[in-house]
């Protein structure tokens, strides 16, 4: 008699995936349309600083244009880290569960830095400059998650893509965000002079150690 080996069948569920930039470019076409010249400046800070000098009050952060595309962005940001964890073997691209969760650190990693942020501005008193510093840089990185989102589509489509420009992708980032620091930092020389000593606690404190744990975290724990 011949014996039949059955193999289960795997179906990856990519439907989920279709949704979440469905929903990411339906939010984008939505904020074009109401707030039509505001993104048109926004879509310019490649190359104009117009969109910072027009909107450089801090209560524009909390306004339905910015938190829109701040969820946007993060949609943008969990399904690029998931993709490297893919790439790496830590996971599937597929798995909508992993999506949520990297979705849900991020937003409770920024939710909770902006708020320890906001604690030590104010018992060093420099209210007024870090909320100026990280309008700039929340402004610019929601910028470059929205840039992301067309290469996360292309990179979740075309695994042979991936292999030669995944990693590209990711270093441009971090080198974006280092000159977007340097940027800044010149912008408000002036300012942070004046109060370097607690701008230099603020940077080691919320810019460079949760990073540098995270970092660690992950290599340690990838043995």
């Amino acid at each position: 008699m011949t014996e039949h080996v059955l193999h289960p069948r795997i179906i990856e569920n990519k439907d989920w995936v279709i949704l979440i930039f469905m929903l990411s470019f339906g939010i984008i076409a939505l904020i074009k349309s109401i707030y039509e010249n505001r993104f048109e400046d926004f879509t310019r800070l490649i190359y104009s600083d117009k969109y910072i000098k027009i909107y450089r009050d801090s209560s524009h952060l909390m306004g339905i244009f910015s938190i829109s595309l701040f969820f946007v962005q993060i949609i943008s940001f969990s399904f690029f880290i998931q993709l490297l964890l893919n790439y790496f073997g830590y996971g599937s691209k597929t798995d909508w569960i992993l999506f949520i969760q990297i979705f849900t650190f991020l937003i409770y990693f920024i939710l909770s830095k902006f708020l320890i942020e906001k604690i030590i501005a104010t018992t060093f008193k420099i209210e007024e400059l870090l909320e100026q510093y990280n309008l700039q840089k929340v402004t610019y990185r929601t910028y470059i998650g929205l840039l992301l989102l067309p290469i996360d589509i292309i990179l979740f489509y075309y695994d042979s893509v991936f292999k030669n420009i995944s990693l590209l992708v990711f270093y441009t980032i971090i080198g974006i965000n280092v000159l977007l620091y340097i940027v800044s930092i010149k912008n408000y020389r002036k300012e942070i002079f004046g109060k370097l000593f607690y701008f230099i606690l603020y940077l080691c404190t919320l810019e460079i150690a949760p990073y540098y744990f995270m970092y660690y975290w992950f290599t340690k724990g990838s043995v």
